[in-house]
């Protein structure tokens, strides 16, 4: 295997083999652990989340205690939030790139066409209007964290 991938993305990498020889029917790829411990090995664990949609057509999703991380792709997201299980936290942070365009809906406090990047701004400890659903667009990739009950 090649050690330019981190032990998650190789997991992924096998894990999608699985599937395919097996002929397995699923929706999502729930990933326990990976967000606790060392910063370094946190970066891995969004790094890996870059890496999965050249592994495997399926979402992935990190969850650790109380925390869940997704990868956003551009587009149009929409997000369910009234299942019970949400925290009252949530974040959108742009990894890798600066997003020159994200508009939200469903937020405390949303975005209209605005640009989130490191040094300038990134949407940390948001929370929901009440309504049950978080829109999300987007133009580069970005990541979705919130706050789930343990």
């Amino acid at each position: 295997m090649d050690q330019d991938f981190t032990d998650f993305t190789k997991c992924l990498q096998i894990l999608q083999k699985k599937i395919e020889e097996k002929s397995l029917q699923i929706d999502i790829i729930v990933t326990l652990g990976g967000l606790g411990g060392r910063f370094d090995q946190i970066m891995a664990s969004v790094e890996t989340l870059f890496h999965a949609t050249n592994v495997t057509p399926f979402p992935v999703i990190v969850i650790q205690e109380c925390s869940l991380i997704y990868l956003l792709q551009p587009g149009k997201h929409e997000l369910r939030v009234d299942t019970g299980l949400e925290g009252t936290w949530c974040g959108i942070i742009p990894i890798g790139n600066p997003c020159d365009s994200v508009t939200t809906t469903g937020l405390k406090w949303n975005l209209t066409n605005q640009v989130l990047k490191f040094g300038t701004l990134i949407s940390t400890s948001n929370t929901y209007d009440n309504s049950g659903i978080v829109t999300i667009e987007t133009d580069k990739p970005l990541l979705w964290t919130m706050a789930i009950k343990t």
